[in-house]
C-alpha cells in the first residue's frame, strides 16, 4: 500500500496486465478481488479515495433488502440474502448481526409484516441471520424505549448485517494487495487505447496527487466499475453511447445516541413518500435515512437538500417520543445510487431494480453498474465471468465465496472503539509501545489517537486528512465540528510522516474545512 513506490514502478512497467479495474468503490474492488483471486494479474485505478463516492455513503446494512420483496424482485432478495450470510462470516470484525423492530397500528399490519418477514427468512435459508417474529406492544416499547407508544399495536421483529461500508473497501483493497493484486487511488483514467482491430488495448492514466506527465497502461483488458461515473468511460470508448445510469440522491442524517438507546434497529415500512426509512445504531451514534431524490447532476460531493433533510426529520418526528431538531444533527450527508437507467419512461428511482447489469462493449470494454454494497462479491464474480466468455478465456473458478478478508477476526469486542480494525489493531498498539509518543489523543469523545493517522498513511495509503477523517476513522459523518476541530493536528501528523511543509498543512485544512462544510446543517 505504498503509494508512491507504487506509482514510480507504473511508469516504468511495459508489461500488459491482465485485468485493470476502474473504479475503487465496492462494485470494482470486488471486481478486482475476483480477478486476482483467479490468477489474474490485476490493477485496480481509483481517481480518487477508495470509497469516496457512493461508497462511504450507504445506509451502513448488509441486507436482503426487505423492500425489494415487496417490490416483488424475489430473486435480488435471495442473492442478496445469501451474500449477507456470506459476508458476515468473511468480515466478522465490520459486519454484525442487528434487529430490527417495525411498529405495528393495527392487527392487519402485524400479520402482514410477519407473513412478509418469515419469507425473507426463508429465502435467506441457511445463511439466515435468525428468525423474524410477532412481538407485542410491551416488547416493542422495551426494545425501542424513545418509540411513541401512542397508538401502537406491537411490532415485527427482524434481523439484518450492519457494518461499516468504507472500512469494508479499505480492507478490501488490503486483500487485494495481500494477494498480490496492486491498488492505487488518485490515478484517473483520461483515455482507452485501442489496438488496430478497435480493441481495448490500454488505459492513459493521471496523477491527480503529485502531478507528472500522464502516461500508458497496457492491459489485455478493462473492466468500467465507476459507478455513477459509469458513462464517462463509456463515452471514452464510444461518443453515442448511450446513458446507462439513472442517479438517485440518498441523504441520511446522524444523531446522538440518546435517540435510539439500545442495540436495536427502527424499520419504518412505508414513509409519506412509498420508501422506507431506517434508523440504525453505528458507532455509538443513530444514523437515520434515506431519500430517493433523482439527479441529473452527477458529482463526487453532492449535498443535501432541504426538502430532504426535512423529510427524514419530519419523518422521525412521528415515529419518536422525543423527535429530533436539526441543532441535533452531528453530520449529514448525500451519496448518489447509480441505478442502471430503466428502459421505459417514467418509472421513478425507487421502482428501479437495485439488480446489476453488465454492458459488453464492441471493444471488449466491460462495464457493470447498478447493484448495492450486500452484493458487491457476486457482482465481481458476474464481471468476471461475463469477461472471461466475452474474451474467449479459459473459465475459472471463483475464490471469494468463503475468503476472510483482511482483518476478519472472530474476537470482536463491539464496546472496543477500534473494533474496526479486526486483527490490524495489534499492530497499531505495537507501533504506539515503540513510539510513546504516537499515543496522544487527538479526539477524546472518538478515541482518535497519533498512531491511528501513521497507521492509515503506512498501511491504508490515505493521503490527505479527508481520506483519514472521512473514510479510515469515520469522524466527519459521525460529528462534523469534531472532525473540523482536530483538523489541524491530523494534518501536521500526516504532514510530518509524508515530509510535506506548511503550506500544504494549510492547503490542506482549507480544503478538509469546504469538504466538511457540506457536512454541517
Amino acid at each position: 500500500m505504498k503509494r508512491e513506490e507504487i506509482v514510480a514502478s507504473l511508469r516504468a512497467d511495459l508489461e500488459p496486465w491482465d485485468i485493470i479495474v476502474v473504479g475503487g468503490g465496492a462494485t470494482g474492488l470486488g471486481a478486482a478481488l475476483e480477478a486476482v483471486t483467479r490468477g489474474y494479474r490485476t490493477l485496480l485505478l481509483e481517481q480518487v479515495d477508495f470509497a469516496k463516492s457512493t461508497s462511504s455513503k450507504s445506509t451502513k446494512l448488509v441486507h436482503g433488502g426487505v423492500r425489494y420483496l415487496a417490490q416483488g424482485d424475489v430473486s435480488l432478495v435471495r442473492e442478496a440474502s445469501v451474500e449477507r450470510g456470506l459476508l458476515t462470516r468473511n468480515a466478522p470484525h465490520l459486519v454484525r448481526n442487528l434487529s430490527f423492530v417495525i411498529p405495528t397500528f393495527s392487527w392487519w399490519e402485524n400479520l402482514k409484516y410477519t407473513i412478509g418477514l418469515k419469507m425473507y427468512d426463508w429465502l435467506a435459508g441457511r445463511l439466515s441471520l435468525g428468525k423474524s417474529k410477532h412481538i407485542s406492544k410491551a416488547e416493542a416499547l422495551e426494545r425501542l424505549s424513545t418509540l411513541k407508544p401512542d397508538k401502537l399495536a406491537g411490532g415485527v421483529l427482524y434481523h439484518d448485517g450492519q457494518f461499516d461500508d468504507s472500512r469494508l473497501a479499505i480492507n478490501l483493497a488490503q486483500t487485494i494487495v495481500d494477494k498480490n493484486g496492486t491498488v492505487l487511488n488518485y490515478m484517473k483514467v483520461t483515455a482507452l487505447r485501442k489496438d488496430e482491430l478497435g480493441r481495448i488495448a490500454g488505459v492513459t492514466v493521471r496523477d491527480t496527487l503529485n502531478g507528472g506527465p500522464d502516461f500508458h497502461l497496457n492491459t489485455r483488458a478493462v473492466i468500467n466499475a465507476t459507478g455513477v461515473f459509469a458513462d464517462d468511460i463509456l463515452e471514452m470508448d464510444n461518443p453515442a453511447a448511450p446513458k446507462s445510469i439513472a442517479a438517485s440522491q440518498g441523504v441520511h442524517v446522524v444523531l446522538d445516541k440518546k435517540f435510539l438507546p439500545g442495540h436495536n434497529a427502527l424499520m419504518i415500512p412505508s414513509t409519506s413518500d412509498g420508501r422506507v426509512l431506517f434508523a440504525v445504531p453505528w458507532h455509538d451514534k443513530v444514523v437515520v435515512g434515506t431519500t430517493d431524490t433523482p439527479v441529473n447532476y452527477i458529482t463526487l460531493d453532492p449535498h443535501a437538500l432541504e426538502a430532504e433533510i426535512n423529510f427524514i426529520l419530519t419523518t422521525a418526528d412521528q415515529y419518536l417520543a422525543h423527535p429530533p431538531q436539526r441543532a441535533d444533527v452531528r453530520s449529514v450527508w448525500a451519496g448518489l445510487r447509480p441505478l442502471a437507467a430503466a428502459k421505459a419512461e417514467g418509472h421513478k428511482t425507487k421502482e428501479i431494480s437495485r439488480s446489476h447489469k453488465i454492458i459488453v462493449a464492441k471493444s471488449g470494454l466491460i462495464t457493470i453498474i447498478g447493484g448495492k454494497w450486500t452484493t458487491y462479491r457476486r457482482m465481481g464474480q458476474d464481471v468476471v465471468e461475463k469477461l472471461e466468455q466475452t474474451l474467449v478465456w479459459k473459465p475459472t473458478e471463483t475464490a471469494t465465496r468463503h475468503l476472510q478478508i483482511h482483518g476478519a477476526t472472530d474476537q470482536v469486542n463491539w464496546d472496543d472503539p477500534w473494533y474496526f480494525y479486526g486483527s490490524d489493531e495489534k499492530h497499531i498498539k505495537s507501533l504506539e509501545a515503540h513510539h510513546p509518543e504516537l499515543q496522544e489523543v487527538l479526539s477524546q469523545p472518538y478515541n482518535i489517537r497519533k498512531s491511528q493517522v501513521i497507521w492509515a498513511v503506512r498501511e491504508e495509503m490515505a493521503r490527505n486528512i479527508e481520506d483519514f477523517l472521512a473514510r479510515r476513522v469515520r469522524l466527519l459523518f459521525l460529528d462534523a465540528k469534531e472532525a473540523i476541530r482536530i483538523a489541524p493536528a491530523v494534518a501536521a501528523t500526516m504532514a510530518k510522516e509524508l515530509n510535506k511543509d506548511e503550506s500544504w498543512i494549510n492547503q490542506q485544512i482549507d480544503s478538509f474545512n469546504k469538504e466538511a462544510a457540506l457536512f454541517l446543517l
